[in-house]
C-alpha cells in the first residue's frame, strides 16, 4: 500500500465512519477498485489504525460532554445522572466485547471474503434506515438500560463489513423510540472503548500487518481519517437531528445492489 492509497483510504474512512454508509464497506470496496493485493491480516491493521483516528476525532468533538461525564463520574460517591449515563455505555459494549472474544477470526475472514458480503449488508444497512425514518414511535426522554444494551447488539453485528455502525446503532435507537439527538451522541460514545481496546491490544501484539505495510501509509492514513472525521462527526450529528437519514438509506440500496452484482461479474 502506498502513501498516497492510505490517504485516498484515510479519508474515505473519516468520512465514512460517521455517516450511515458503513466506512469498513467502503473500504473494502476502494481496495477493490485500486487493486490492492493485501492479505486480510494486513486490512485489519489499517482499518484498526483508521478507526484509532476516527475515535479521536470523536473526543474532539465530543469532548465537552465526555468531560462532564468524566468530572460527574468520578467527583462524587454518589449515583447521579453522569454515572448512570456510563453505565449505560459500558452495557451496550458487552455484546461488542462478546463477539470479539469469541468471534474474532471469523470476522477477520469476512473481511477478505470479497464484495458480495459488502453488498448484502449495504442492502440491510438501507432497510435498517428506511424502517427507522418511517417508523414514528414515542420519543423516550432518556435511552434505558435495555435501550442500550439493544443498541449494543447492533453495534455488535454492525462489525460485518458492508453494514454501518453508526446506521445500524441509530437506526435501533430511533425504532426504539429514543430521540435523535441523544441516540446520535450515545452511538459515537459507544464505539471509544471497543476500538481504543482493539488498537491497545494491537500494538501489544506488535501487529504483523502494519509490519507489512509500513509505517509511512498508517501515519498518513492515520491523520487523513483523523482530519476528515472531524467534519464528519459533526456533520452527522446535526443531519440526525433534521431526520435525513433517508437519503443514506438510498444511497446505501443503490451502492448494496451493485456491488453485489459486481460480486458475481
Amino acid at each position: 500500500m502506498s502513501w498516497i492509497e492510505a490517504l485516498l483510504l484515510g479519508l474515505l474512512q473519516g468520512l465514512t465512519e460517521f455517516l450511515p454508509v458503513s466506512s469498513s464497506g467502503h473500504l473494502t470496496i476502494a481496495q477493490q477498485l485500486l487493486h490492492l493485493d493485501t492479505s486480510a491480516t494486513e486490512n485489519l491493521a489499517f482499518d484498526v489504525v483508521v478507526h484509532a483516528a476516527t475515535v479521536l476525532s470523536t473526543l474532539v468533538i465530543l469532548g465537552r460532554e465526555i468531560w462532564k461525564l468524566l468530572v460527574g463520574t468520578f467527583s462524587t460517591a454518589k449515583w447521579n445522572d453522569e454515572k448512570d449515563y456510563v453505565a449505560k455505555i459500558l452495557v451496550a459494549i458487552i455484546p461488542v466485547f462478546v463477539v470479539g472474544m469469541f468471534f474474532k477470526d471469523k470476522i477477520e475472514a469476512l473481511f477478505g471474503s470479497g464484495l458480495m458480503v459488502v453488498g448484502v449488508c449495504l442492502l440491510i444497512t438501507a432497510l435498517l434506515l428506511t424502517f427507522s425514518y418511517y417508523a414514528k414511535p414515542r420519543q423516550k426522554e432518556n435511552i434505558s438500560f435495555f435501550d442500550a444494551f439493544v443498541i449494543g447488539i447492533a453495534q455488535a453485528v454492525a462489525v460485518l463489513p458492508g453494514l454501518s455502525r453508526s446506521g445500524s446503532t441509530i437506526a435501533t435507537g430511533l425504532l426504539l423510540g429514543d430521540k435523535k439527538e441523544k441516540v446520535a451522541e450515545f452511538s459515537f460514545l459507544i464505539v471509544l472503548i471497543p476500538v481504543l481496546g482493539e488498537a491497545f491490544l494491537s500494538l501489544l501484539k506488535g501487529s504483523e500487518g502494519s509490519l507489512t505495510i509500513g509505517v509511512l501509509p498508517l501515519v498518513v492514513g492515520f491523520l487523513a481519517a483523523f482530519v476528515s472525521g472531524l467534519f464528519a462527526c459533526k456533520f452527522m450529528i446535526d443531519l440526525v437531528k433534521r431526520g435525513k437519514l433517508i437519503y443514506f438509506a438510498i444511497y446505501c440500496a443503490i451502492v448494496g445492489a451493485i456491488t453485489l452484482v459486481a460480486s458475481f461479474v
